[in-house]
């Protein structure tokens, strides 16, 4: 069976102020970190009152520090926000501080609306178009330092210059990035728990096209997904209600922090409003923990994933903490070879 992983975006609600989001996460971290999972992955969003963690290599090194195995990464950092230089410094550091533990995630949109993203790099160099495949071979010249000669950032040390960068992967939500991690030659995650595209194009299009670099012998790929695990599925559909108006606010152009099942129950849903959360429950694994794993597996075998990373906006903490908890309990029921925290590197 595939590994699970999880990934936490920090979450805000009507209940739970930005702050107290942030203790959460590392909470979180050290339960699944208990429980067995193989990854912990934080995401990068700006101005995004649901999500409270804009700087996911911080959130890594506080979570680095309370957790004894599981593997810290980002999920991603947005590299067209970052001077690539930047990125690679602060993740060798986390490296040296976290030897064999750190994951370098990269996405190419700017986890942001065009405002924001135009406050974050008004500063930069003027660049056209989409730059994300100059900052990618930059980010990778630092670590095979491979300018050319004559180049004036052979004369820069990246440090600490005694650890390897850690193991890239690339983010995507369609094909583009699928394709590009295939090529380079570096670990895949889709992202299936918002994207609209079916996984198993991505998923197929990394597998065929995979060249083996120094980085990765074979193809690795992270399939994301949403859940919400309860006692019963009845209880997990209630949960999930948080989803369903999330949903729609998102739809209207509202990014408010996240709404309470009951909230979410008192809507005054139209019929064009059920129809919409209907199409989007189809990819919500929501229900018992024998209902979620079961349909897990399938995903899991159809995609041929690798490795299953799970996010998880249930409203209360103490809630989302048990969903985790049922779910490893009931996928090691259905793979009872495997060890709690055994899986291929990746």
């Amino acid at each position: 069976m595939a590994p699970l992983s999880v990934l936490d975006l920090s979450f805000v609600t009507t209940q739970t102020p930005p702050s107290q989001a942030l203790a959460n996460t590392i909470d979180l971290a050290k339960l699944v970190d208990r429980l067995g999972y193989k990854r912990f992955w934080l995401a990068e969003h700006h101005s995004l009152p649901s999500v409270a963690s804009p700087a996911p290599e911080i959130m890594i090194g506080q979570i680095g520090a309370v957790t004894q195995t599981i593997r810290v990464g980002s999920g991603g950092v947005m590299l067209t926000n970052h001077a690539p230089l930047m990125v690679a410094e602060r993740f060798k550091m986390l490296e040296a501080l976290f030897p064999g533990r750190i994951d370098l995630g990269l996405g190419r949109a700017p986890g942001t609306d065009q405002v924001t993203a135009f406050a974050l790099r008004r500063k930069m160099e003027e660049r056209q178009g989409d730059d994300f495949l100059e900052r990618l071979q930059e980010l990778m010249l630092w670590e095979s330092r491979a300018f050319p000669e004559g180049h004036p950032f052979n004369k820069i040390t990246v440090m600490p210059n005694d650890v390897p960068m850690p193991p890239l992967w690339l983010l995507g939500s369609s094909d583009y990035s699928a394709q590009l991690a295939a090529q380079i030659g570096v670990g895949y995650s889709f992202a299936s728990h918002f994207s609209d595209f079916d996984a198993m194009g991505p998923m197929r299009a990394y597998r065929e096209l995979f060249r083996p670099s120094d980085a990765l012998e074979k193809p690795y790929a992270i399939i994301a997904l949403a859940s919400v695990v309860a006692e019963t599925d009845e209880e997990a559909n209630y949960l999930a209600g948080t989803y369903d108006l999330n949903w729609i606010r998102r739809a209207r152009g509202e990014m408010k922090p996240l709404a309470s099942p009951e909230e979410a129950q008192a809507y005054p849903w139209s019929d064009a409003e059920r129809a919409y959360v209907a199409r989007k429950r189809a990819r919500l694994f929501a229900g018992s923990a024998k209902t979620v794993a079961k349909r897990i597996a399938s995903f899991v075998e159809e995609t041929q994933a690798d490795e299953v990373m799970v996010t998880s906006s249930i409203f209360d903490h103490a809630r989302r903490k048990r969903s985790y908890e049922l779910l490893m309990a009931e996928w090691n029921a259905l793979s009872p070879a495997r060890p709690v925290a055994a899986a291929a590197e990746g």
